[in-house]
């Protein structure tokens, strides 16, 4: 199935603000290891890959970063802005951005640490969720 080039727009201001918040809802669950807040940034069967990492679902999610919270990610940070965004119709958006995971005392990502993402998100009621989010180096590592 094919979308056709009128579904691929700018989003309104509001969607604009509402999808590029997503990343800030990541950032600030991060800075608590809130696996719970994290995982709710996701649809139900919303899905993640990261390198070697592919949850299902938001409850896939929310186990793995419980798990990561404790151990790899343990004391870190997470930043990420959004660098390109449009919508596919009224309720699908895809965002892409650049950031990366900082571990303790850091401010800034390195290139070893830096990732480019890709964010599809859908609206959900009144607000918006991630349907699908991946994640790949920025430089080969």
């Amino acid at each position: 199935m094919s979308v056709s080039a009128e579904l691929v727009t700018e989003p309104a201001d509001a969607d604009k603000a509402a999808i590029a918040a997503l990343t800030q809802k990541v950032v600030a669950a991060w800075a608590y290891n809130d696996a719970e807040k994290f995982a709710d940034t996701f649809i139900e069967n919303g899905t993640m890959i990261l390198a070697g990492v592919f949850c299902r679902n938001r409850e896939e999610v929310r186990q793995y970063m419980t798990e990561a919270y404790k151990g790899r990610y343990k004391g870190t940070q997470v930043t990420g802005k959004p660098i390109s965004m449009r919508t596919l119709g009224d309720n699908a958006a895809i965002l892409l951005s650049r950031g990366g995971v900082l571990e303790a005392g850091e401010t800034e990502t390195n290139d070893k640490q830096a990732i480019h993402a890709s964010w599809v998100a859908v609206r959900h009621g009144s607000e918006w969720r991630l349907a699908a989010y991946q994640n790949t180096p920025v430089h080969s590592i």
